[in-house]
């Protein structure tokens, strides 16, 4: 696994316009070298805001967005038209400006979808979904996205929670200390199939677990500092959430 590398940029309008910039590069090699591309996009504000400057930027359209598979490190489990859900702000920012394949958009079931209000089934059939396409032994995807929240939480693993603990591929997660308090997530070891992990996030609230995680803190105790890249792992950060 890799060391963690740090970029910290003035603001967070910089850290998205980096960040967005990075990423369109990092697709466009991976389509270059292999023909496509997997990515893990993630929720919150700083996720958001990244795939609103990619859909803003002159390069945009460099990438194939057919060849492009997505996935969500985490969703919240609610209905499919709640606009809590990770994918519709994904869509709402990017996903919706892009000719991108229906087929490769990965989207979690939702608590109206297929399986109702059954969380865990849910998780497995997105686990299901993702060794069936990531049917090798390398990397599954490119670069995998993350922010974190002010108690160090990652996707949806929270400290000391069960998901922390979890060896599948994905799993429920229930009674999360910030609502919605049900979600599906992927889990510590599918967060290491990337290539590259991006954890991304702004503001001093977050300076604190950015400290604990950067510090090598046990991944149970700030799950943040558990998601590391097989070739890299990239911390992006704005000025306040280094805590200077």
């Amino acid at each position: 696994m890799s060391a963690d590398q740090v970029v910290v940029h003035a603001t967070p309008a910089l850290l998205a316009e980096s960040a967005a910039a990075r990423l369109i590069t990092s697709i466009v090699d991976a389509q270059t070298s292999r023909g496509r591309a997997s990515i893990v996009l993630t929720g919150g504000s700083t996720g958001i805001a990244v795939l609103a400057s990619v859909n803003a930027s002159p390069a945009r359209d460099a990438v194939d967005w057919q060849r492009v598979e997505i996935w969500w490190g985490d969703e919240r489990f609610v209905p499919a038209s709640d606009k809590e859900r990770n994918d519709l702000q994904a869509y709402d920012a990017l996903l919706g400006a892009v000719p991108v394949d229906p087929a490769r958009v990965h989207r979690v079931p939702s608590s109206d979808g297929k399986f109702g209000d059954d969380a865990a089934a849910a998780a497995a059939w997105y686990a299901d979904q993702l060794t069936m396409v990531n049917n090798e032994a390398g990397p599954w995807f490119d670069v995998l996205m993350l922010g974190l929240g002010e108690e160090g939480h990652t996707a949806s693993i929270f400290p000391e929670s069960p998901a922390a603990y979890d060896e599948g591929v994905t799993c429920a997660v229930r009674d999360c200390p910030k609502p919605p308090p049900t979600r599906v997530s992927m889990t510590f070891p599918t967060l290491a199939r990337a290539d590259e992990v991006w954890m991304m996030t702004a503001g001093g609230g977050k300076a604190d677990a950015v400290g604990k995680a950067l510090g090598g803190a046990d991944r149970t105790r700030v799950p943040a500092a558990g998601p590391k890249g097989r070739r890299r792992t990239l911390w992006l950060l704005d000025q306040a959430a280094t805590g200077s």
